[in-house]
């Protein structure tokens, strides 16, 4: 049995949709907050478990009778570490062959301020005597949709990434990734997994005025002036900070990976950014 965790997320669906295509749905448990969410994987045969990060008694009921579980990282920023935990002490009491999780690009290396908490969990993992596969997906292509949106509108790309190239690729391929570790006999402990090709923000706006026929040029500000344009424009914290320091992160190379280990594990190129910024537009 296969259990995913925060399957109702963006990541988890796909991770989910993807499993349904190569094993039996009584095999699969989505384990999600609200079971309502996710009414339609349960119309199919999924078996759908009410589970919450903090709640550790959820988890432990989520978790029972799991052979592999992925681990889809919780998106609450700054209160990852425990909840990880939670999750990480509930899959050792199951016994599981395999705890899978969504890392960061070279985590244990990344100049991101996001890393923290992934190097954090990493070490739990490794700790706990667990099997483990570290998933270490790169920038995601969706992450841009909003720069790309508001740059067909104004004719400008913002950012403090200077020259750096972010490897990018689109959720359905790091999903895709995630069900072929999922499903193999003997997964890798680590896969550093990032697009197939990379692009610079200077780039990314090129596309964007290729595809709208209209000028569009890329800004490069410093990180404490673009940490406030993201504040002004109503991005909550603590994001403004973190995508600036990203953008920052950029420019240290953290987000350019050349392995294409991605694209190898799934069988395919991923996403480019021409196609991103197509999807985005429309």
């Amino acid at each position: 049995m296969i259990v995913v965790t925060g399957a109702s997320g963006a990541l988890g669906q796909l991770v989910v949709q993807g499993l349904l295509d190569k094993v039996p749905a009584a095999q699969i448990v989505a384990a999600v907050r609200d079971p309502a969410k996710v009414a339609h994987f349960a119309a199919r045969g999924v078996q759908v478990r009410q589970a919450d990060y903090n709640d550790p008694a959820s988890v432990d009921a989520a978790l029972a009778g799991a052979e592999k579980v992925l681990l889809v990282s919780s998106d609450t920023v700054g209160q990852r570490l425990p909840q990880h935990l939670n999750v990480v002490a509930a899959a050792r009491r199951a016994g599981v062959r395999l705890l899978a999780y969504t890392s960061i690009l070279r985590a244990d290396r990344s100049p991101l301020a996001l890393a923290e908490e992934h190097v954090a969990t990493e070490a739990a993992i490794r700790d706990s005597g667990l099997a483990y596969s570290f998933l270490r997906n790169g920038w995601y292509l969706e992450n841009f949709d909003s720069r790309i949106a508001g740059a067909a509108q104004r004719g400008e790309v913002l950012g403090s990434a200077g020259d750096g190239r972010i490897s990018a690729a689109a959720r359905a391929d790091y999903a895709a990734a995630a069900v072929t570790v999922l499903t193999a006999d003997a997964p890798q402990p680590v896969y550093e997994l990032a697009g197939s090709t990379s692009f610079t923000l200077a780039e990314l706006a090129a596309e964007v005025a290729r595809q709208t026929g209209r000028p569009v040029s890329y800004r490069d500000i410093a990180q404490a002036d673009y940490a406030g344009v993201l504040s002004s424009i109503g991005v909550p914290a603590p994001w403004p900070s973190l995508l600036a320091d990203a953008d920052a992160g950029t420019a240290l190379g953290g987000l350019f990976d050349e392995g294409k280990a991605l694209e190898k594990l799934i069988g395919r190129p991923t996403r480019n950014v021409a196609q991103a910024v197509e999807a985005a537009l429309k």
